[in-house]
């Protein structure tokens, strides 16, 4: 920035065009007055003049920005700007890690001074390889300072005041790709590499969930510790685990195997209260699916309260009194209102619809476990009428409330401003008394089956009374047989214990025994009881003719 001008004019206009305070050989202000925020030239942004490396090159401009070059005066040489009418200078592809630049066009009287001379301005350098057929390669000490060099790129230079053609030269500044460059750019690459695994590790290592405290051996003193955690509901967790380490380690012998089981048997006596507060978390979550239905119909009802006052305030009768601004937003809202309430809706239906199908799972399971019996399946069909029956119901009640909502609304409203309203109430009417007819119906039905059960539970007694009756026949039969096989003469003494005393009861005795004559081997009572009945269709009483048997 003390570099000798011979132009302190022209020197000022440059530094003044790139945003810099420019200073004067003894490093006091040449313009006092100017201001480093703002430059003469629009665009260029200012530069600080802590920036490091900051010499007389500026940073790298974009290309669309416009950009003027002034004269450049050094100690042995002069830099001219080239002509700002031509296209910028062509660079190459920029090699990574670039830190050497290729500077062609030099005068042929050029030394290694006047090379340093100039482009130490733009950075610190650290090597110049400079050939015999004007050429050289500058290597910098950072990336940064290339951009600089670059902008020197298209100057003509002249040494000194001389014009010969072998004192003067256009500087062309390119990218040089170098060896050392390439290896220095790996070598950061790998360093920030093992700086970023190192940063994901620390990461890792940070996020990584805290290892468990370790489990202490198996005593008596450590058991009995543990048999009391588990007792206790806030340390359950971590005394199960530890009896379940001491377990699969293997601790449990014969010694031991009394302790183990009595902690076993303290785990297994949580389970009743998990049962519980499973219980208990279902009952919330069941009052909070109600309370949620709840809120959810009340907020369904609101928005059909807006959408009705929408739908009154699009009548002609206050629609008029509106102006159009007024109406187009009334018009959004009832729409907005609309597509909400139907979106509520259908969550609520959503709702309903999972609970029928449970309802309906239920009922599945119920009809599979009952379908054995007659009288089950009529106990399920009962059930599924009256539950038929209670959802018709709850149907003639949504109509009736619309109905009402209806009449509500033609009674607010004139006849000839909505006509249509009454052939909706005649509609509705008309579906109302079809499910009261059908209702009506599904009950008579539901009587019927209920009568039908009744019968056939009736005759379900009277058949097991029967079947009662001929056990006690078929008992007293047997023990009938037995005493007849102890006696050596039954047949006489059951004639003089059972005297005939009517000539019905004497034929009845012979048919008897013509019958047990043509049967040698015996039959059983109810075989003779059955034939007597095709004999005469008249109930026979046989305690008339063995008055010891009681059937």
């Amino acid at each position: 920035m003390t570099l000798p001008m011979s132009d302190p004019t022209a020197w000022a206009t440059a530094m003044n065009n790139l945003g810099m305070a420019p200073l004067g050989i003894a490093g006091q202000p040449i313009l006092p007055d100017f201001d480093p925020a703002l430059g003469m030239m629009t665009g260029i942004p200012p530069i600080t003049p802590m920036m490091p490396g900051l010499g007389i090159v500026p940073p790298p401009i974009p290309p669309d920005m416009p950009v003027v070059k002034e004269i450049i005066h050094c100690k042995s040489c002069t830099l001219f700007p080239p002509n700002p009418n031509l296209p910028p200078p062509a660079t190459r592809e920029r090699p990574p890690g670039c830190k050497t630049v290729f500077v062609g066009g030099l005068p042929e009287n050029g030394t290694e001074q006047i090379i340093v001379e100039v482009f130490e301005q733009c950075g610190e350098i650290i090597a110049i390889r400079k050939s015999k057929k004007n050429f050289c390669h500058i290597r910098f000490a950072e990336e940064y300072m290339v951009d600089k060099a670059l902008y020197l790129s298209g100057y003509r230079i002249r040494l000194g005041s001389s014009t010969d053609k072998k004192d003067t030269g256009r500087l062309h500044v390119d990218f040089a790709q170098a060896r050392d460059d390439l290896y220095e750019w790996e070598c950061k690459q790998r360093m920030l590499a093992r700086e970023e695994r190192h940063r994901r590790r620390m990461e890792e290592e940070r996020l990584r969930p805290p290892s468990p405290p370790p489990v202490v051996h198996y005593s008596d003193h450590e058991c009995s510790i543990v048999a009391e955690k588990l007792k206790d509901d806030s340390k359950f967790s971590e005394a199960v685990q530890t009896l379940l380490t001491w377990i699969e380690r293997g601790e449990v012998n014969r010694r031991s195997a009394n302790n183990f089981y009595s902690m076993i048997q303290s785990a297994n006596s949580h389970v009743r209260r998990l049962v519980n507060e499973k219980a208990a978390h279902e009952k919330d979550m069941e009052e909070a699916k109600e309370k949620f239905k709840q809120a959810l119909s009340g907020i369904l009802i609101q928005f059909e309260q807006i959408v009705a006052v929408y739908h009154s305030a699009s009548k002609q009768k206050a629609w008029d009194h509106f102006t159009k601004a007024q109406r187009k937003n009334i018009s959004v809202w009832c729409k907005q209102a609309e597509e909400i309430r139907n979106i509520h809706n259908d969550e609520l239906m959503g709702i309903r619809r999972e609970e029928e199908m449970e309802m309906s799972d239920d009922e599945i399971e119920e009809t599979t476990e009952t379908k054995e019996t007659e009288e089950s399946a009529l106990v399920s069909q009962a059930e599924a009428l009256k539950e038929e029956n209670d959802s018709l119901r709850w149907q003639l009640d949504a109509y009736r409330n619309e109905v009402e909502l209806l009449k509500q609304e033609q009674g607010k409203a004139h006849r000839e401003d909505d006509p249509n309203k009454e052939q909706q109430l005649k509609l509705l009417q008309q579906a109302l008394q079809g499910m009261q007819q059908h209702l009506l119906k599904v009950q008579e039905e539901y009587k019927r089956k209920e009568a039908e059960l009744e019968k056939i539970k009736d005759d379900k007694l009277q058949v097991e009374k029967m079947l009662e009756n001929l056990k006690e026949k078929e008992s007293c039969a047997s023990r009938l047989c037995a005493s007849s096989q102890d006696s050596d003469y039954p047949l006489e003494k059951t004639l003089n214990s059972c005297p005939v005393k009517s000539e019905r009861e004497a034929l009845l005795v012979g048919i008897i025994s013509t019958f047990l004559h043509v049967h040698p081997f015996g039959a059983s009572i109810e075989y003779i009881c059955s034939y007597l009945h095709r004999l005469d269709n008249k109930l026979i009483s046989w305690t008339s003719f063995f008055p010891g048997c009681h059937l």
